[in-house]
């Protein structure tokens, strides 16, 4: 059986090498599918995530350098996850109407924020948008599978100028000091802007980005239900937007 490392020794790996190294990656295929499917509407089927995926992880097979000092199966998810959000950008259910909404709770929660001194809670912005908190949270699911690219900074006006806000392509060594440097800079805005959320909305960002747990496993560590969790997480990532948004402003007024 070849690894990785033998398999990109040779100047042209065989087929038969190529393909046990697809096979050894599925599961990663599935998981990633179905941990991006369960922010998703329902009428996105995880079979279409999971063909999507296997497309970005035959891409990283015919692309993997070792040479990157990056193990294959950490550029193998990059990739895997890329391709999975190409595909969901083709999809374009955003539309103006949502985008609108978006925008709306974004400035109710800036506004509340600049009353209170502290971040809204979900019943507050409800109140303030004089709608119901069952109709807040279904727009904030909504919202949150339209920004799942990424979590994106000014996604809900357009995708131009937008960066990932919670996972981030791997550091490269070779990035420029330039790069470095404005790498740690939006680690310091996000660590600033999570810092601000509650203690329950940092637990699920941190169970589910950083512990890599699903929904599921969240809620079942929280105890709270499953539903209950994608509420906090929803509610979480608009607030994050609108501190980054707002933290870059006041960075470029300086």
């Amino acid at each position: 059986m070849k690894n990785v490392e033998t398999v990109y020794a040779q100047e042209a790996p065989d087929h038969e090498a190529r393909n046990h190294l697809v096979m050894s990656e599925i599961s990663q295929v599935y998981y990633l599918a179905r941990r991006i499917q369960e922010r998703l509407p329902q009428n996105v089927a995880l079979e279409d995530l999971v063909h999507a995926g296997v497309l970005g992880l035959m891409d990283a097979v015919r692309n993997y350098d070792p040479g990157q000092n990056a193990s294959f199966k950490s550029y193998a998810a990059f990739r895997i996850r890329g391709a999975i959000i190409d595909s969901l950008r083709e999809l374009d259910w955003a539309t103006r109407r949502l985008r609108r909404k978006g925008r709306d709770i974004s400035e109710s929660i800036t506004r509340l924020t600049n009353k209170f001194g502290r971040q809204p809670s979900a019943e507050e912005i409800a109140e303030d948008l004089k709608i119901d908190l069952s109709e807040l949270q279904t727009r904030l699911r909504k919202l949150d599978s339209l920004v799942l690219v990424g979590q994106r900074v000014a996604s809900q006006v357009d995708d131009s100028g937008t960066h990932d806000l919670i996972e981030n392509a791997p550091a490269d060594e070779d990035d420029s000091p330039l790069e470095q440097c404005m790498r740690t800079e939006r680690s310091d805005l996000l660590s600033r802007a999570i810092s601000a959320l509650n203690e329950k909305e940092q637990s699920v960002l941190s169970l589910y980005y950083r512990e890599e747990l699903t929904m599921k496993e969240t809620a079942a560590v929280m105890g709270l239900a499953e539903s209950r969790i994608s509420q906090i997480h929803s509610l979480a990532i608009a607030k994050l937007r609108v501190s980054l948004e707002q933290m870059n402003v006041q960075r470029h007024d300086i």
